[in-house]
């Protein structure tokens, strides 16, 4: 199983995990619609050497030819999706199409042509307005608060059900929780051109790359009034994607998994650990609420620790901030 399908390869979490895949010794093709109405992916951010298809995992003549000049694949890892929360909630059929619609397409493709190992990017947004106690569990209630959880949750099921009638595949589902940070040698990050996550937000400010930082609400039933999420380095992030690949290889059932640290931090915990690493005072500014956004989830990761043995390597939220924030400063000076 060392030919792999990678979609939305040149995005933020697709690319980290493409170079890792190729360190490993697999041969990666990647499908990216890259920079275009629908795709924020980088060309830039795909190693030398792999193969590149520009167009949507959801057409079949790409796939066609995928499959085609890369002799086929033993495995697709699906991160290609829209994943904009508030944008979801104004454009819901858009996210319908591309994260429904054509994960359905690839999967359909993938399953009809043999293929027996399949990774998806799913979401800890699937959980909504969690009502719990403490860190979500895997089997907590699936009630998502806006289309892009919904898109996710609806995956879920869709593949489940595939599943059922290709009794010879297996699939992990790997739910995440806000991946952030930069590789620590700075040699890749997020290269999305607007961005929209507040790590990468707060990290811009203090740059200098733009002049404040706002905040979506402060009346949340949280301890300081803002968003709480549970964090997580990149670098963890592809180490439990290369895990679940390997685990797949050596027979393991399908899964759900969260991918999470477990140590939640509110909006401006944030905010003051970024002005912290970065010595910048930038300006932040509290506004209104933003639709759909929960206002708590963090992740129980005891079942990805008990079946894939994922050790997180970087679980610091100064490590997550000063990489990002590093990796902005590098970034000034790159054409991307």
């Amino acid at each position: 199983m060392k030919r792999v399908l990678v979609t939305g390869g040149a995005g933020y979490i697709g690319s980290h995990t493409v170079r890792a895949l190729v360190e490993a010794g697999y041969d990666v093709t990647v499908i990216d619609l890259l920079r275009s109405s629908f795709g924020t992916g980088n060309r830039a951010a795909v190693p030398a050497g792999v193969r590149l298809i520009e167009g949507s995992c959801g057409d079949v003549a790409v796939l066609e030819r995928a499959w085609r000049e890369s002799g086929g694949f033993d495995a697709v890892i699906h991160f290609a999706a829209l994943i904009l929360v508030d944008e979801s909630v104004r454009e819901p059929a858009r996210y319908y199409e591309n994260n429904v619609v054509c994960s359905l397409r690839l999967f359909d493709f993938a399953l009809r042509a043999g293929v027996r190992a399949l990774i998806f990017s799913s979401s800890g947004t699937i959980y909504g307005n969690f009502t719990g106690r403490g860190l979500i569990p895997e089997s907590a209630p699936l009630v998502p608060i806006n289309p892009y959880g919904r898109s996710k949750l609806m995956t879920e099921t869709m593949l489940h059900d595939l599943l059922a009638v290709h009794p010879a595949a297996r699939a992990m589902t790997l739910r995440y929780f806000n991946p952030a940070g930069a590789k620590l040698d700075l040699s890749l990050g997020q290269m999305r051109p607007l961005a929209t996550h507040l790590v990468n937000v707060a990290a811009e400010a203090a740059v200098g790359r733009r002049d404040v930082v706002r905040v979506f609400g402060s009346d949340y039933p949280t301890p300081d009034g803002t968003c709480v999420r549970d964090y997580i380095h990149i670098e963890d992030v592809v180490d439990a994607h290369v895990l679940a690949l390997r685990a797949l290889q050596a027979g393991e059932p399908s899964a759900v998994l969260n991918v999470g640290y477990g140590q939640p931090y509110s909006v401006l915990e944030v905010i003051e650990e970024m002005k912290r690493v970065s010595g910048a005072p930038f300006r932040v500014e509290i506004g209104e609420r933003r639709s759909g956004d929960p206002p708590y989830l963090a992740a129980d990761p005891r079942l990805i620790k008990e079946m894939l043995g994922w050790k997180p390597r970087f679980d610091s939220l100064e490590t997550i901030c000063r990489t990002q924030f590093l990796w902005e400063k590098k970034r000034q000076s790159l054409t991307i």
